[in-house]
C-alpha cells in the first residue's frame, strides 16, 4: 500500500501528455504521418529515417491544475494552495504521458500501387485520474470528512515503456480510394497498472466510542512486470535491463492499424484510422498485489488490568490482517493498448501545381487546404474527445505549413503550427503545439514539440 500511494504521489506531480498528434496527421506526405493513418498517400520511391531522429514526440500538459496554481510567487501558504487544488479537482481529472523515440524506419515502393514500411520505436505511455478522495484523506485526514464515503475505485493508472517493431503497407485500391494496414509487436520492458478497484472508507459517530472506520467491500489491486525480479524478489536496479527488454523481452504483445483515404472529388478527401487495437502478455517478473475484505475499526476502550496486560494494538493489526488481508502472487496478466480513431475531412484549394512522383509522372495538387479533425483514445472512464481545424499552405513543392486550432478536455485556446521542408533528399520537420502558452509556460495547460529527419528519394 505504501508503495502504491508512492506511486499516485509521483503521477500527482507529473504534468501530462496528449497523444493526439494533430499537425502530424496527413501532412506534407511525411512518412511518420504513416504511423497515424497507414492508408496515407506517398509518392516517393522510397524513405530512409534518421536513426534516433527521424522522430523524437515530446508532449506535456495537464487537467486539473497547472504548476502555477501551487508555486506562483503570490504571498498565500503552499498548504493552502495545495488543499485549494485538490478541492477543485473534478473526477474526471487526469494525467497521462506519452512520448516517442523512432529507432530506425523506412519504406519503399513494392509497386505503382503499393509502399510497404516499417520501423521500430521506443514509447513511455501512463496514464491515470487524480484520485481526489485518496488524496483529500492524505492531506486533510477524516476529521472534517465525518459521514463522507472516500472512494477507492478513482484509484486507475497504467504506466507502459515498451518497444514497437512494425510493419505496414498502404495499397491504392483506385484513383479514388487508399486502404492501408500495419501490424505490430510489442516488447514491454516495465509495466504498472491497477484498474477496476472497488470499495469505500467511512467514519460514523459511534455509541461504543466517539467516531467508528469502515472499510467496506474493498477490492483494490496492483499489477507489476518487469519491475521486480521473480527469483530474489528484489527490483530490478540495473537500467540496461530495461532498455535491453523493449527489444524482444519474455512480455511481448501484438496489435494492429487499420485506415484509409478517399478522394470524394479531386478537391475533397476524408480520411481515418484506428490504431493500437492490441494487447500484451505479462509473464515474465510479475508480482502482484490485492487487498480485499471489509474492516470496522471502533478505537480502543482501555482497561488496565496489571496482572493480564493487552496488546491493543497488535490485537488490531492482527485483526486487520485477518479481514483486510494483502495477497501477492505471479500471475501473469494481459494489459489492453488504449486504442485511438482519427477522422478528417479535408478540402483543397488555390493554386494548382504539378509534382514529379517516383514514377517521372505528374501529379496535381493545390497549394492551400482547410479541414478539421476529429481524435477519440479510449480510457478506462470514459473516451477523450478533441476536435481540430487546420489550414495547410504549401509555398512550394518541397515547403509545406500546417496551422491548427483545437479544442479538447485541456484547452479551448490550442494553437499549433508545423513547417516541413526539403533540401534534395533531406527532409526536415518541425511541430509545435499550444503556442499562446509559451508567454507564460508554468501556466500552460499543455505544451507539444516534435521534430524529426529523414531521406526521402523520388
Amino acid at each position: 500500500m505504501k508503495k502504491l500511494l508512492f506511486l499516485l504521489l509521483i503521477l500527482f506531480a507529473l504534468k501530462i501528455t496528449a497523444q493526439n498528434k494533430q499537425i502530424l496527421y496527413n501532412f506534407a506526405e511525411l512518412p511518420q504521418t504513416l504511423l497515424l493513418n497507414p492508408a496515407s498517400e506517398t509518392n516517393y520511391k522510397f524513405h530512409v529515417g534518421i536513426p534516433f531522429l527521424s522522430n523524437i514526440s515530446i508532449q506535456t500538459g495537464s487537467k486539473g491544475f497547472v504548476l502555477s496554481d501551487i508555486f506562483a510567487v503570490d504571498n498565500r501558504n503552499i498548504n493552502d494552495k495545495i488543499s485549494e487544488v485538490i478541492s477543485n479537482l473534478k473526477t474526471n481529472d487526469f494525467i497521462k504521458l506519452n512520448t516517442q523515440i523512432e529507432v530506425i524506419s523506412g519504406g519503399f515502393r513494392l509497386n505503382d500501387k503499393t509502399y510497404i514500411n516499417f520501423g521500430f520505436y521506443e514509447e513511455i505511455d501512463a496514464f491515470g485520474y487524480y484520485p481526489k478522495d485518496i488524496l483529500t484523506l492524505l492531506t486533510e485526514g477524516n476529521n472534517a470528512f465525518i459521514n463522507k464515503n472516500f472512494r477507492i475505485s478513482q484509484i486507475s493508472y497504467q504506466l507502459d515503456v515498451l518497444g514497437v517493431l512494425h510493419a505496414g503497407f498502404s495499397k491504392k485500391i483506385d484513383e479514388k480510394l487508399t486502404l492501408g494496414a500495419r501490424f505490430k509487436m510489442y516488447s514491454s520492458a516495465f509495466n504498472m497498472q491497477s484498474t477496476n478497484n472497488t470499495g469505500t472508507f467511512s467514519t460514523y459517530e459511534s455509541t461504543n466510542n466517539l467516531y467508528t472506520s469502515y472499510f467496506n467491500a474493498v477490492n483494490l489491486n496492483a499489477r507489476t512486470s518487469g519491475l521486480v525480479n521473480s527469483e530474489t524478489n528484489q527490483y530490478i536496479e540495473d537500467t540496461s535491463q530495461y532498455l535491453k527488454n523493449t527489444f524482444f523481452g519474455d512480455n511481448l504483445g501484438l496489435g494492429f492499424d487499420v485506415g484509409f483515404t478517399y478522394h470524394m472529388s479531386p478537391q475533397l478527401e476524408i480520411s481515418g484510422s484506428i490504431l493500437d487495437v492490441g494487447f500484451i502478455n505479462h509473464k515474465t517478473n510479475i508480482k502482484n498485489t490485492k487487498v480485499e475484505g471489509n474492516f470496522v475499526y471502533e478505537g480502543v476502550n482501555f482497561t488496565f488490568d496489571p496482572d493480564n496486560p493487552r496488546n491493543y494494538w497488535g490485537e488490531i493489526d492482527q485483526r486487520l490482517k485477518e479481514q483486510l488481508p494483502i495477497t501477492e502472487d505471479q500471475e501473469s496478466y494481459i494489459s489492453w493498448r488504449p486504442t485511438k480513431i482519427n477522422a478528417a475531412l479535408k478540402y483543397s484549394f488555390g493554386e494548382r501545381r504539378s509534382k514529379v512522383c517516383y514514377d517521372n509522372s505528374f501529379k496535381d495538387f493545390y497549394t492551400d487546404a482547410l479541414g478539421f479533425q476529429l481524435h477519440t483514445v479510449f480510457r478506462p472512464f470514459n473516451p477523450q474527445l478533441a476536435f481540430t481545424g487546420f489550414y495547410q499552405k504549401s509555398i512550394t513543392n518541397k515547403l509545406h505549413t500546417k496551422f491548427t486550432y483545437t479544442i479538447d478536455d485541456l484547452s479551448f485556446t490550442n494553437i499549433g503550427a508545423g513547417l516541413s521542408a526539403q533540401i534534395g533528399n533531406v527532409n526536415f520537420y518541425g511541430m509545435v503545439d499550444n503556442l499562446l502558452s509559451y508567454r507564460n509556460l508554468s501556466a500552460a495547460n499543455s505544451l507539444s514539440l516534435q521534430v524529426g529527419f529523414n531521406l526521402i528519394f523520388n
